[in-house]
Parts: C-alpha cells; sequence; structure tokens
C-alpha cells in the first residue's frame, strides 16, 4: 500500500481545541468554549516565552543609527536581542565591517560619566520595555548599521480559523497543554488535572529537547600571561 507522499499535516485552531477539549474530557460546544481555550493558549505560548528561547521565533533585523542619537525602539514584539553588532559602510562589498557591541546591564550603564561621549559605539544597554529600546554608547559620530538577532513573541491564537504560530513539533506539545489550561478551569474535569499535567510536561521536554541548535561547541581556556 502507498504512502500519502505528503508531510503538510498542521491543524487550525478550531481542530486544536476541539481535541484539547475532548483530552480534557468533554466534547466542545459552544462559542464560549472555543473561546476560553482560545485564552488559555494566549497563555500558554506566553509561559513557553518565559520558559526559554524558541528557535522559530528568532529572527534578525536592523536599525539605522544616526550621528547623534544613541536611544532608538526595537519592534513592540520583541521579547530580547540574542546577539548583535556595529556594521560599518553597509552595503559596500569592499569596506563592510561588522564589529562586535558589548551587552551591558544597567549599573554599569548608569556608572558612566560621560554619557554624551561621541564616538563608534561599542556598547549597547537594552531595556526589557513594554515596547524595548536600545541605548548605546558612546553616542554614533556617524552613520552605522546596528544589526540584531531577537526571539520575538508567538503570534496570538487569532480568531480560531488560523493555524498557530508553531512549528510542527510543538503541536503535540500545544494540544496537551490546552487540554490541561482547559481541565483546570472546570470543576467536573478536576480528576483528569494530574495525568493531564504530565502528559504536557512530556510533551513540552520532548519538543523543548529537539528545538535547540546542533552545533559543535569549541572551549579554550584563558591563560593568564605574566
Amino acid at each position: 500500500m502507498a504512502t500519502s507522499g505528503t508531510t503538510a499535516f498542521n491543524m487550525d485552531f478550531a481542530e486544536i481545541a476541539e481535541e484539547a477539549w475532548e483530552r480534557a474530557g468533554r466534547e466542545m460546544r459552544s462559542g464560549y468554549d472555543l473561546a476560553t481555550a482560545r485564552r488559555s493558549m494566549n497563555l500558554m505560548t506566553i509561559e513557553w516565552q518565559n520558559r526559554g528561547i524558541n528557535m522559530w521565533t528568532i529572527d534578525s533585523g536592523t536599525i539605522s543609527v544616526v550621528a547623534g542619537t544613541a536611544q532608538y525602539n526595537l519592534p513592540a514584539d520583541t521579547i530580547d536581542l540574542l546577539d548583535h553588532v556595529i556594521r560599518t559602510n553597509a552595503g559596500n562589498a569592499a569596506t563592510q565591517s561588522d564589529l562586535t557591541i558589548t551587552r551591558i546591564g544597567v549599573s554599569t550603564y548608569a556608572s558612566i560619566p560621560n554619557k554624551l561621549t561621541s564616538g563608534r559605539p561599542i556598547q549597547v544597554f537594552v531595556e526589557r520595555l513594554a515596547t524595548p529600546r536600545i541605548n548605546l554608547w558612546p553616542v554614533p559620530d556617524t552613520t552605522y548599521t546596528f544589526v540584531y538577532f531577537r526571539m520575538r513573541r508567538i503570534e496570538d491564537a487569532g480568531s480560531g480559523a488560523e493555524t498557530p504560530d508553531v512549528v510542527f513539533r510543538f503541536l503535540p506539545c500545544l494540544v496537551a497543554g490546552l487540554a490541561y489550561h482547559i481541565a483546570m478551569k472546570v470543576p467536573e474535569l478536576a480528576g483528569r488535572v494530574e495525568m493531564l499535567k504530565a502528559a504536557y510536561d512530556e510533551q513540552y521536554n520532548l519538543a523543548a529537547g529537539e528545538d535547540r541548535e546542533k552545533t559543535s561547541e569549541r572551549y579554550v581556556p584563558r591563560v593568564a600571561r605574566i
């Protein structure tokens, strides 16, 4: 017997909610059942982002840096920056260069004696506000490009007709977690909460264990010169 020949299986949110309700021990029968499941899914994906890096939410961006301006807003859906450089002579194949810029914390930034010093930025302080922003030091003395890799927020569940903003590896975890969160809200399903929590934890650990970089790492000891 031939196989399907396809690998495109996905689920829209309505299907995910139906499966989660069934695992919790009930059928999804009303618009409110769908709405409460959607709310639980949005809270759960925020929980995932608090647990650590979700590889599919990593993307890159640039900010055009101008002379005399040290502070710039990041996209509002930015959770945090993972890496960053200052690019000089952007677009020039012969002279473009990416230079290291060190991230510092609020205490280090606050202790800089003269925050108006100008030059090529070598440090960046990231303020993780509702709309996150960066503060460069020294203040740029000319035009540069701030290049960054960030972790963005997972998109909302939407109206119910859309597919979730997760990779296929996390679909079992998404369904298991949603069933657990639904059961916690329905008193007559309380007896299934412990079992559903165990299933959710197992699926999350499996998915998170696979959702990682698979590169070799090399550690070199730092030897002090006398």
